[in-house]
């Protein structure tokens, strides 16, 4: 059976082991894509399809527990597919690139406009959110406008332990749908780039916990326990894994990509120069409002 399944191409099998639900044999598929890929010298792509064929044998304990020699994810593969993508995290990609750049600016900054850093991106992710909460098991992504409304409010204002209980459930939805068949199923709405969305798109930069962090650190530091932001939420807004996956080029040359960096440094440069709370609010009601696909 393996041996009739390793003939068909990788791209054959990922569709049949996603319509199957055979997550073992997706795993495969996307670590073979990934392989490929990076012996083509298709970097982008590359950490696209590893980056995935691990999330999925991690995300299972089901799925762990067959990664034995005798399956197609076996124990000598996931060894591989690790040293891989670290391998592939000091590739001059922008991904790469965009993080070290983020940290190191987030170095000068005091705490809190590090955070609202985080928040202006987390207002542009709220579209995408809304897009991706129609399909099963992603409603909880359907919640981060109201996030985004109580992170601002409570740099202000007292909020209140229902809205505090508020967070801390969306912030466990997170968790939990990061590990969720329904977050690798294969899951798509329509995009306004032209290839549909899949809601694995947010596995790039770990987009689903860098976002439950940020709301977890905003908890903290409300209730007495604060943790430096690190800022990991601000490069999210690019989507990286959509544009490799569909694009098939250097994602830096990409229009909607440009105009995501551009956002990203006026903020930077916004919050540095002194945070307005009217204008923040402002800020954030416009990239709440904003589609980041939408050609310019």
């Amino acid at each position: 059976m393996f041996g009739l399944f390793e003939k068909k191409s990788p791209e054959e099998r990922l569709l049949e082991s996603l319509r199957k639900k055979n997550w073992d044999g997706l795993s495969r598929a996307y670590y073979d894509l990934g392989v490929a890929a990076m012996e083509q010298g298709d970097l982008s792509r590359a950490v696209l399809w590893l980056s995935r064929a691990d999330t999925v044998y991690s995300a299972s304990d089901k799925v762990y527990k067959k990664t034995s020699k005798n399956r197609l994810f076996h124990d000598e593969i996931v060894t591989d597919c690790s040293d891989r993508i670290g391998e592939l995290e000091d590739a001059p990609l922008l991904s790469n690139q965009i993080v070290e750049q983020i940290e190191e600016k987030a170095e000068e900054l005091e705490d809190i406009p590090v955070r609202v850093w985080s928040l202006l991106t987390l207002a542009r992710l709220v579209p995408v959110g809304e897009k991706l909460a129609a399909l099963p098991g992603c409603r909880v992504l359907g919640a981060l406008g109201q996030c985004v409304d109580l992170v601002l409010k409570s740099f202000q204002e007292p909020v209140s332990p229902a809205e505090l209980d508020f967070l801390r459930r969306v912030c466990g939805g997170l968790y939990e749908l990061s590990d969720a068949e329904a977050f690798f199923a294969g899951g798509e709405v329509p995009c306004a780039a032209g290839a549909p969305l899949q809601v694995f798109d947010l596995n790039a930069l770990t987009t689903l916990l860098d976002i439950e962090g940020f709301i977890d650190g905003q908890l903290r530091a409300l209730t007495g326990y604060p943790n430096p932001d690190d800022g990991a939420v601000i490069p999210c807004a690019l989507l990286p894994d959509y544009w490799a996956r569909t694009a098939g080029e250097d994602i830096a040359s990409i229009p909607q990509v440009r105009a995501e960096l551009d956002r990203i440094w006026n903020d930077y440069e916004w919050v540095r120069s002194g945070i307005d709370w009217t204008q923040a609010a402002q800020r954030i009601d416009t990239y709440k409002a904003l589609d980041v696909f939408q050609p310019g």
